[in-house]
């Protein structure tokens, strides 16, 4: 399951990902054409007060068939909820439940340190800013046609040996600076696929949308880890 998370989280909480080339070893060699477009994304989306992702995901690790599942993301501000099969995931900004149905069980993390390596994946403030960290390079790669939409390719090579991911690829819409969709190849041969269905910036939300209700869940072991 926390390799799952870790991909879906990959995906969501750190979208603007990375771009490769050979002559790219340090985080100096950033490719500019690709910091500025990342620049116009992060602009865009710091711009929204909400959001509403649906999306389809296709996971697959090594000698095991293909997992597709559909999900859907809300996020405003640091406060998020996302649904992705039989795993609910809610954060107010102060904690993390994570919301395992199958298992009736739900367990409550405490927000991460940013100064902690990997905390990034469960921070939504990564989102568009994890890349001046300085532990990718990426560069502008290839444009192409994505279900008749002409998308740009970031690439991303992280400059930790031991980072999880051996290449991230992000296509944005040309002309929107959308993300379309997203690629990740972990060095153990597991590969995630995530493909934007629906964008709806600016909705109306429920004022209890990141609330966690101990009442909709009777049944459930509650483990409490801050």
């Amino acid at each position: 399951m926390n390799k799952i998370l870790t991909g879906i989280f990959a995906f969501f909480l750190i979208l603007p990902l990375t771009a490769q080339n050979n002559q790219y070893t340090s985080a100096e060699d950033v490719d500019p054409e690709a910091k500025a477009l990342l620049s116009q994304i992060r602009s865009k989306y710091d711009a929204y007060n909400t959001m509403e992702v649906d999306f389809s995901m296709s996971i697959q690790f090594a000698d095991q068939p293909v997992e597709e599942q559909k999900g859907t993301l809300v996020r405003q501000g640091d406060k998020y909820f996302m649904s992705l099969g039989d795993i609910d995931v809610l954060c107010n900004g102060e904690a993390i439940w994570f919301i395992l149905k199958n298992n009736r069980e739900v367990q409550i993390n405490p927000m991460p340190d940013p100064s902690e390596q990997g905390s990034m994946i469960l921070s939504p403030d990564a989102m568009f800013n994890f890349y001046d960290n300085g532990s990718f390079v990426y560069a502008l790669t290839n444009e192409s046609m994505e279900n008749g939409v002409r998308v740009q390719q970031i690439e991303f090579k992280p400059l930790d040996k031991n980072a999880e991911y051996a290449k991230l690829r992000l296509n944005i819409n040309k002309s929107t600076k959308d993300i379309v969709s997203v690629f990740a190849l972990g060095k153990d041969g597991s590969r995630y696929t995530l493909q934007v269905s629906k964008f709806s910036p600016n909705k109306t939300l429920a004022a209890n949308a990141f609330v966690f209700d101990p009442a909709n869940y009777q049944g459930f072991h509650i483990e409490d880890l801050r």
